[in-house]
C-alpha cells in the first residue's frame, strides 16, 4: 500500500505551528509495514489544494488530508475534495447529526458557522470524530483513496483509532516489518556510515540501514521484514555493535541518563551530582527516569561561591586563587558531593554558560568537569562552542557518558571529548 500526506494550514507554513501529526499517522502506521511516500504542505489556498490532490492521489492507493476541516472561512479541504471529484458540496446528514449531538453535549448553540462542518461533498463518506465537532471525510478519486482528517492533533488521535487505522485494515494487507534501534553517543551520521561502507562492505540487501539525528544520543536502525531468519537479522546486529564498540549505549529507548543509571545498578554503585553551570540539569535527567531512586543519592546545585564552599566543603583560598572554574575546584566539589551524598561515585561540573562571564584565559564556553569515585577521579578541561542551552546540554551528556564509561572500565576519552579538550 502507497500512502501519500497533504498537511494544509497557513499556520504551518508560517511556523506559527510545528507539524507533529505527520509523525503520528507514520507512526501509526509502522507497525504494519506501511510508511508515508510523499508528503506536502500547502496553504489555505483552495487551488492549491485541488491541485495538489489531484497529484497525489495519481500515484497513491491512500491519501490523508490533515487539516482544514474546521468552521472558518479558511477551512477549504471539503471544497477542494468536491471540486477535484467534480461534484457539489451540499447538507450531509450524518455529518449534521454528529455535529448537532456534538453541540447538545456542550450546551453549544448550532451556529451557521457549526453548520459548515456538515457541509461536504456530495456523497462521501465519514468519518467519526470522537474528540470534536468536525467529521472526517472519505471519498476515492483517481483509485485512490481519499481520507480528511481534523487537524486539532487530540481530535486526528482519536480518529486513527477509531476510523482511519481500521478501514486501512480492512482494505489493505500488511507487509509487517521489524526494526532495531540503537542509541549511540559520541559518533555522527556520516561518520558511522563511513565505518559501515568500510568495516561491512558486504551489507545485506535485505535489510535496511538508517539513522535518526538528535542530541544527544544518534539511533542506528536496522529495518527488515518478518519473514526474515531471525539469526540474519542478529548477526548483522552483532557486527554493527561491535562496530559501535564503547560508543554504543543499547537498544533505544535508552538513554544516557539511563544508561549511567544501569551501569552503576550492575557495580552496586551510588551515584550523586554537583553541579554549577548546569543548574541541575544533569541531577533533573537522572531522576527523569524511573526508578533511579535505587541509585541516585541526591545533588547538590553550587551556583554561588558561597554554596560551593558551605555544601561542598570548597576551600575558599583555592576559590580564590584558582577560581571558581578550575580542576581544583571541580575535583573538591565532587569530593564533596561524595561525602555528603553517601554515594561512591559522581559528576561534578563548573563553567561559563556565557554569553557573558568569559576572560581571555577563561573564555565563554569553558568547563571543568571531573567523574568518578574518591579513590579514581579524573577531571578535564573542555571549551564548548554552543550557546548557553546547547553548552548546557552539551555538558550533562558528555559528564554523563564519561561517568557510564569509568563505571563500565571503557576508555575515558572517547573522540567526541578530544574534540574539546584542552592541554
Amino acid at each position: 500500500m502507497k500512502l501519500n500526506l497533504l498537511l494544509t494550514g497557513n499556520e504551518l507554513m508560517a511556523g506559527d505551528i510545528i507539524d507533529s501529526n505527520s509523525s503520528m499517522i507514520a507512526q501509526r502506521i509502522a507497525p504494519f509495514g506501511w510508511r508515508v511516500s510523499k508528503k506536502v504542505t500547502v496553504g489555505d489556498d483552495v487551488d492549491e489544494l485541488c491541485a495538489e490532490i489531484e497529484s497525489l492521489s495519481e500515484n497513491a492507493d491512500v491519501l490523508i488530508i490533515n487539516g482544514g476541516l474546521g468552521p472558518t472561512v479558511d477551512d477549504l479541504t471539503a471544497e477542494a475534495m468536491a471540486r477535484v471529484a467534480g461534484v457539489q458540496v451540499c447538507e450531509h446528514p450524518e455529518a449534521l447529526a454528529s455535529l448537532k449531538a456534538w453541540c447538545e453535549r456542550r450546551n453549544y448553540p448550532l451556529t451557521e458557522a457549526n453548520y459548515k462542518q456538515a457541509v461536504l461533498p456530495e456523497g462521501c463518506g465519514i468519518l467519526a470524530n470522537t474528540r470534536g465537532s468536525a467529521v472526517g471525510i472519505a471519498m476515492t478519486h483517481n483509485d485512490c483513496l481519499l481520507l480528511a482528517t481534523p487537524g486539532v492533533p487530540s481530535e486526528l488521535d482519536a480518529m486513527l483509532d477509531n476510523a482511519v487505522m481500521p478501514m486501512l485494515e480492512q482494505r489493505f494487507s500488511p507487509g509487517f516489518i521489524r526494526t532495531l534501534r540503537l542509541g549511540v553517543f559520541g559518533l555522527g551520521e556520516s561518520g558511522i556510515q563511513e565505518m559501515i561502507n568500510r568495516e561491512l562492505s558486504d551489507w545485506p540487501a535485505d535489510i535496511e540501514l538508517g539513522f535518526r539525528a538528535s542530541m544527544p544520543v544518534l539511533e542506528v536502525k536496522l529495518t527488515c521484514r518478518e519473514s526474515i531468519d531471525p539469526a540474519h537479522m542478529a548477526h548483522w546486529r552483532g557486527r554493527v555493535e561491535a562496530l559501535m564498540a564503547d560508543h554504543l549505549l543499547g537498544e533505544i529507548p535508552v538513554s544516557l541518563p539511563s544508561a549511567v543509571l544501569e551501569a552503576c545498578k550492575q557495580q552496586e554503585l551510588r551515584l550523586c551530582t554537583a553541579e554549577s553551570c548546569t543548574g541541575g540539569l544533569i541531577a533533573s535527567q537522572l531522576t527523569a527516569v524511573a526508578g533511579s531512586s535505587a541509585v541516585f543519592q541526591g545533588g547538590i546545585v553550587s551556583y554561588s561561591n558561597g554554596v560551593k564552599i558551605s555544601q561542598l566543603g570548597v576551600d575558599a583560598q583555592v576559590l580564590d586563587r584558582e577560581g571558581a572554574v578550575s580542576e581544583a575546584v571541580v575535583r573538591q566539589m565532587l569530593s564533596g558531593a561524595l561525602a555528603a551524598c553517601g554515594a561512591e561515585v559522581g559528576i561534578a561540573v563548573t563553567g561559563i554558560a556565557g554569553p557573558a562571564g568569559g576572560t581571555a584565559d577563561k573564555p565563554v564556553g569553558t568547563v571543568w568537569i571531573a567523574w568518578g569515585g574518591e579513590a579514581s577521579m579524573h577531571a578535564c578541561e573542555l571549551r564548548l562552542p554552543f550557546d548557553r542551552q546547547g553548552f548546557q546540554r552539551w555538558v550533562a551528556a558528555l559528564g554523563l557518558d564519561l561517568l557510564r564509561r569509568h563505571v563500565l572500565g571503557l576508555p575515558n576519552m572517547p573522540n567526541i571529548v578530544q574534540r574539546f579538550v584542552q592541554s
